[in-house]
């Protein structure tokens, strides 16, 4: 039943106003059963109060009416004309409020982006979309790890976009939030209120997109999203710590429609890059720290920038508690006893070399027999956990590779040593007899 005919509708409302009469309102004259199919009953109200009521109040006995005009089961979806000056229909819970968007930092702009080997494309990428956005890379996909500035260039193009033009309608929100809209609004029986909400955005930016692996109908409801904002040309930015590929569970036309723009990764930042990532923080924060303990810092902490500005925020605050100025010898004494990182590719791939019994000159050749392949992933596996290289720098080293060959290697013996305890037995020893050697 695609149009709810005059019988149907006079069986609706008469159910609901001889056992629910006191749910009746006046206005009701004005509903109308727009639609019944696939088991769900449109009902159209004529504003944002109506609808109000209709979801706090009237879900229940709509449904019950519907079922015993039918004789199945079937359930209710209110709806209403938007307007955007309609005070009730901003004030519904599946409107995407202040609240519900990640805030921008006012200091996570372009100027204060360090740029370097680990994020030189991904930096160029964020800027031409800021200037053109749903022209240049639609869709844009950042991806890495944890605090390297993902959400930092993310929040970057926001600001960018809102200073041109402060009408743009760019939605910053995380993956939860998506996920956690759409499940109200299947319960309330909203979902075509949270698809023009979703949909009709000159741009959406949604970080950590890999919260949406294994939920099959959030990840149906934001494929169709998707479509609908790339068809029109509306910006689609998102970020996760893996390419679209390693997303576990992801189906694979998202993977597909996620590959189709550019695709960026944001690696570790090497030694140089962190210096300066060091400097534009202590800059901002009006801390002033002398170039040795800038290398310090840099050369103790290579995991992400995090870390390097937690470092940089206890030393300013050792320094206020103690009123000193900074010292090499008091960012020792905050950074603890732990030695810097001396390590480098050569000393891997000798012991590597010698460990598997093959030519240095092989790892670092274009061979790709098993017996040369697994050592060279090992080595590079260890290149990543125990130098301050890029992925680009690492590559340069085995032949001139790019970065998605030495991630892709270093993943593989990674994934290996969780499952096997004796290839982890191994890496442990090699991650042992390095360091001696660097040491």
């Amino acid at each position: 039943m695609a149009n709810c005919s005059p019988t149907f509708r006079d069986d609706v409302f008469g159910h609901i106003g001889l056992n629910h009469p006191d749910l009746v309102r006046a206005w009701f004259n004005d509903l109308t059963l727009a639609d019944l199919s696939a088991g769900v009953l449109s009902v159209r109200a004529s504003n944002g109060a109506q609808l109000k009521y209709l979801h706090e109040h009237c879900q229940p006995a709509f449904a019950e009416a519907a079922q015993a005009a039918t004789g199945r089961l079937v359930s209710v979806a209110f709806e209403a004309d938007e307007n955007p000056d309609d005070p009730y229909l901003d004030g519904q819970p599946l409107a995407v409020s202040t609240s519900d968007e990640l805030q921008l930092r006012c200091e996570n702009t372009f100027e204060n982006f360090v740029t370097g080997p680990c994020n030189r494309l991904a930096h160029a990428a964020a800027t031409a979309v800021s200037v053109a956005p749903g022209e240049a890379y639609n869709p844009f996909f950042i991806h890495g790890g944890v605090g390297l500035g993902k959400s930092h260039l993310l929040q970057a193009i926001c600001h960018h976009i809102r200073g041109e033009n402060k009408q743009a309608k760019f939605l910053y929100i995380s993956c939860e939030t998506f996920i956690n809209h759409f499940i109200e609004s299947v319960e309330r029986g909203a979902i075509h209120q949270f698809r023009y909400r979703y949909r009709h955005v000159d741009g959406l930016v949604i970080d950590d997109v890999q919260f949406l692996a294994e939920r099959e109908r959030s990840q149906e409801e934001f494929f169709h999203t998707f479509n609908a904002l790339h068809q029109s040309q509306r910006q689609i930015i998102l970020t996760a710590d893996c390419s679209p590929s390693e997303i576990p569970s992801l189906e694979e036309r998202l993977v597909s429609r996620f590959n189709s723009g550019l695709v960026a990764l944001v690696d570790r930042p090497c030694l140089e890059t962190r210096m300066a990532i060091l400097r534009k923080k202590a800059k901002l924060r009006c801390v002033e720290v002398p170039e040795d303990v800038i290398r310090l810092i840099a050369g103790r902490l290579d995991t992400n920038i995090r870390d390097l500005e937690g470092a940089l925020l206890k030393l300013d605050a050792l320094s206020h508690a103690q009123g000193s100025p900074v010292t090499l010898e008091l960012a020792r004494s905050s950074l603890g006893p732990l030695p810097g990182r001396s390590v480098s590719i050569p000393i891997i791939l000798d012991i590597v070399a010698k460990r598997f019994n093959v030519k240095v000159t092989e790892l670092r050749g274009k061979k790709r027999f098993k017996a040369v392949t697994y050592p060279r992933h090992i080595c590079m596996y260890l290149a990543r956990q125990l130098t301050d290289q890029s992925l680009e720098q690492i590559g340069g080293y085995f032949g001139g590779r790019d970065h998605t060959t030495v991630l892709h290697g270093s993943r593989t013996i990674a994934k290996q040593a969780k499952a096997d305890p004796d290839m982890q037995r191994i890496l442990d020893q090699l991650h042992t007899e390095v360091q001696h050697a660097a040491f």
